[in-house]
């Protein structure tokens, strides 16, 4: 997996063209015709979606060389043995977070506040995950608290994102057809991680066996990664 993760990364990088996207900032400044304080918009970087792209590949692909390295095994294949992998949810934390930002910025929201924000919620539903899964080696019977409040935090920067779509309408006015694709294909995918983790905690059919809710998450992390990564390229990174 990690070689996969890391040739598409690459491809990324060097196939890709330099279609880039503003982040703004907005800072309140007194406008001296009105003497009316007014947000002053601003872009304070133009950030190249290729390497954004081809960021949240190399960090799966380093997270699959980092765990079988020596001395992570260990501790790696120890956790699994408690139905527990932290090593997932750090990575997770970050890769998709950032995968967020991407949406986020294809849809138009390019504000800096409300980028870092959407990574946090992002970040903050995944590391309820990490809670779920260690709060769980203590009880008798499944708590879902944690995930009920990953599930509240990881649903705020989807409903930003939709509002910011299916807001800015349609007949040309709005995102291309692809962001339509994205948002609803990526949707899709992470619920199905969601969906995943409840089948592993019911013990239904094959996911009574811990590691193959584990391989299920793998394969959906491969999946969700390289269907956006595909999808903006396909959408603007690909060259004319």
């Amino acid at each position: 997996m990690a070689l996969v993760h890391l040739v598409q990364g690459i491809l990324m990088l060097v196939i890709s063209t330099d279609f880039s996207l503003p982040v703004t900032t907005a800072f309140l400044k007194l406008n001296p015709a009105t003497q009316r304080l007014a947000p002053d918009v601003q872009t304070a970087v133009e950030l190249r979606i290729g390497p954004m792209v081809a960021t949240f590949l190399f960090l799966s692909a380093a997270a699959h060389l980092l765990v079988a390295a020596p001395g992570i095994y260990g501790w790696y294949a120890h956790n699994l043995g408690r139905h527990v992998n932290y090593a997932r949810w750090i990575e997770y934390s970050f890769s998709a977070s950032l995968m967020m930002v991407v949406i986020a910025l294809l849809v138009g929201i390019y504000d800096a506040m409300a980028l870092l924000l959407i990574f946090a919620l992002n970040a903050t539903m995944i590391l309820f995950g990490w809670i779920m899964e260690r709060h769980n080696q203590t009880t008798a019977r499944t708590d879902w608290t944690a995930y009920w409040f990953g599930c509240l935090a990881g649903a705020v920067p989807w409903v930003a994102v939709g509002v910011h779509l299916f807001g800015s309408g349609g007949n040309g006015e709005g995102p291309p057809a692809f962001v339509y694709g994205i948002f609803g294909s990526i949707f899709v995918f992470f619920n199905s991680f969601s969906i995943n983790m409840v089948l592993q905690y019911r013990k239904v059919g094959r996911w009574r066996d811990y590691l193959y809710g584990e391989r299920a998450y793998i394969l959906l992390s491969l999946l969700a990664k390289s269907a956006l990564a595909w999808q903006v390229f396909g959408g603007t990174l690909r060259p004319v």
